[in-house]
């Protein structure tokens, strides 16, 4: 008999899985992961720009540092997809990763400059863009069909929540210890260990027919829709620049240090509310509709960050970023692999992960120097410009009748 919480299922590839709270078993272990790893990554990044100004970094820098970090490390993101394809699994990716990042992150405790928190960073970012392709790929190969968008939203939801975690465990340490950044750093190493436990006894590999693996693969196997997507994302990748700018325009305003991680908490637990509801959404209507809502969402909010110098309004567009991140991040993973064949899926999302990072280096710096050589709100016009112009073509991308076959 078929319990409504633990259920089969075949999966893609043909073998029968269990089912967990509705969700296949691969998918849901590696939204736990996830949950686990961001819980980590948030407790860090959401104290990081404090810290960096702590050793002397200037706007410009900081933003540097996170778009170095980022885009660089982003190479890795296409090559890792197209090994995985090559090589019919995804989940050694994923360990070493994974791995990565749990055994880097307590590292930031020890740097005294900024230059130190470059080297680690990124280092931990190679972590990233050695298993995101990857897992991307086995998600989408552990989805039946007509859920993949569900699927990505559990994730991102997972992926939010930890972020919840991080930042209030961050407020919570510093609230016993002010200003003890690198205690928090400390702390922070434990979710990892643990989600690396997870994806090891957990996690299953998606592996494919040796028929279907990879073989030579060139520009003309990716459709003109994928490429024509893959622009539009780096329009609105230009103006995207770090987050981290978001957190310092809070404390310009004047919220105090302690409360900096609590306006991520914000942004995040809506992003976990909003996240599953908009992944089953874009299902049944299409992601196009919901990724154009996204961008004129993120061209609002961008604008009223220049604008505002209310603590109030503040915290309502931390909100509405949460709005924007569910109706945007997993639905564009989602879209692109319904654009890309299944076989070069992980090459695919690797490209699309790779463009993105690598963008965000520019944005970044664009951004950072916006801010330090202009005021305080001329990055934030420059990232709604951008993506207004990319909700435009994504218009156009919709009413020229890109249908997705599935």
């Amino acid at each position: 008999m078929e319990n409504k919480n633990l259920s089969t299922i075949i999966s893609e590839n043909g073998t029968i899985e269990k089912k967990i709270l509705g969700l296949e078993r691969n998918i849901f272990f590696v939204g736990i992961t996830s949950f686990l790893t961001d819980t980590t990554t948030k407790m860090i990044y959401a104290i990081m720009p404090l810290f960096l100004m702590t050793l002397g970094a200037t706007k410009t820098e900081l933003s540097l540092i996170e778009g170095i970090a980022e885009s660089t490390a982003s190479v890795l993101k296409a090559f890792s997809g197209w090994w995985s394809d090559k090589i019919g699994k995804n989940k050694p990716f994923m360990i070493i990763g994974y791995a990565l990042t749990a055994i880097l992150s307590p590292f930031f405790s020890m740097v005294t400059s900024p230059l130190q928190v470059l080297f680690v960073r990124f280092t931990e970012r190679v972590g990233k863009g050695i298993r995101t392709a990857p897992r991307d790929s086995l998600i989408a190969g552990s989805a039946v069909d007509n859920t993949k968008g569900k699927s990505f939203g559990f994730h991102k939801a997972m992926d939010n929540s930890g972020a919840i975690l991080g930042p209030l465990l961050a407020f919570g340490i510093l609230s016993f210890f002010p200003g003890n950044y690198r205690k928090v750093f400390l702390f922070a190493a434990i979710p990892g260990l643990l989600g690396l436990i997870s994806i090891i006894y957990f996690v299953k590999e998606a592996s494919k027919d040796k028929l279907e693996r990879l073989g030579r693969i060139t520009l003309k196997d990716f459709s003109p829709k994928y490429y024509a997507f893959l622009g539009i994302i780096f329009i609105f990748t230009l103006g995207n620049s770090t987050d981290a700018l978001l957190l310092i325009k809070a404390s310009d305003i004047g919220v105090q240090d302690a409360f900096i991680p609590i306006m991520y908490l914000i942004f995040n637990s809506v992003s976990v509310i909003f996240s599953i509801p908009a992944g089953i959404l874009s299902d049944k209507i299409g992601r196009e509709r919901l990724i154009i809502f996204g961008y004129l969402l993120y061209s609002f909010i961008y604008f009223s960050f220049g604008k505002t110098h209310s603590q109030t309004v503040l915290v309502m567009l931390f909100a509405l970023y949460g709005l924007y991140s569910a109706a945007t991040d997993g639905i564009q993973k989602a879209l692109v692999s319904d654009l890309i064949d299944k076989k070069k899926r992980g090459t695919g999302l690797g490209l699309y992960n790779c463009l993105a990072g690598i963008t965000l280096l520019p944005a970044s710096v664009i951004a950072g120097l916006l801010y330090d050589h202009v005021n305080n709100s001329a990055p934030f016009y420059y990232g709604a410009i951008m993506a207004f112009i990319a909700a435009m073509l994504m218009l156009i991308f919709y009413r020229k009748g890109n249908n997705i076959v599935q």
